[in-house]
């Protein structure tokens, strides 16, 4: 059967896909964000699975404030490369496996999660970043990421949004719907986007470095604990955007029950106007 390996959470700050396209990686601002990706590069070379489930939140891109998902499954076998408003990024497409996500959609949705499953749509700096940010910049005689990525699209954009208990609990379903697939594959559970941050307002560029680190503690210890804190805690301590911390509960809700192995930790001010938080969690 299919098992959940491992687990890895990241921020997709378009910024930081920004400066690997234009070479500007070497620069000193940035080289103190993609040093804390150096290790992680190479466990994924030495842990690399056979797909990846990646969570992330689209920025209008392929949902626009017509259409919201709350949960959103992508089953198709191949997507493409969002334009952003400068032109795709000139990293490779993603490749899909509409097998394993047609078989999570329906165990997910028959365990009362109402998914929304897109066989079409692009996919944006959420979901790509943090591909770049693990695998590196692919080599062009080799243009393609290192194996099959299922998107996960949640809504952290339009209020209302869901909460970090539904997510959680999300994700233990998830878990049993890749563990009762029919092949041995190997899977990882990303989830991406935050840490603290607001883009907007009186209090745009707010960071808290405090809120920030006990919810990496919480998440590798005390995840349940941490799926009960409600919406407005993460508004008020880590800004509007901070709500993107819930997809970080679908995959550690993927995990098992024991508690996980940090393989790494990684924590970052600023990215521009952002934290960047890293963790890589291997089951037990």
């Amino acid at each position: 059967m299919a098992r959940i390996t491992a687990s890895v959470y990241t921020s997709h700050v378009p910024a930081i896909g920004a400066a690997l396209d234009l070479g500007k990686s070497g620069e000193p601002y940035w080289q103190k964000v993609f040093s804390g990706y150096e290790f992680s590069k190479q466990w994924l070379r030495d842990n690399t699975p056979d797909v990846i489930f990646l969570v992330y939140n689209d920025h209008a891109n392929a949902f626009s404030l017509e259409l919201i998902p709350t949960f959103a499954i992508g089953c198709a076998a191949e997507f493409a490369i969002a334009d952003e408003g400068w032109g795709p990024r000139p990293v490779p497409a993603v490749k899909g496996h509409p097998e394993l996500a047609a078989h999570i959609a329906q165990s997910v949705i028959q365990d009362d999660f109402d998914l929304t499953i897109v066989n079409k749509m692009p996919v944006d700096h959420g979901l790509t970043v943090p591909l770049s940010l693990m695998c590196g910049q692919p080599p062009a005689d080799k243009f393609e990421w290192p194996c099959p990525v299922i998107p996960f699209a949640v809504n952290v954009v339009q209020y209302p949004v869901p909460s970090g208990r539904r997510c959680y609990n999300l994700g233990r379903a998830i878990r049993k719907a890749v563990e009762s697939f029919d092949a041995p594959l190997k899977v990882q559970v990303w989830g991406t986007g935050g840490m603290s941050h607001q883009l907007q307002g009186p209090r745009a560029g707010l960071i808290n470095r405090e809120f920030d680190a006990a919810f990496l503690d919480q998440l590798i210890a005390a995840p349940a604990v941490l799926a009960q804190k409600p919406h407005i805690d993460y508004v008020r301590e880590a800004g509007s955007e901070g709500i993107e911390l819930v997809m970080w509960l679908i995959a550690r809700g993927a995990m098992n029950d024991t508690l996980p192995r940090v393989a790494h930790r990684f924590y970052h001010v600023p990215a521009s106007n952002t934290a960047v938080g890293h963790l890589i969690l291997e089951n037990t």
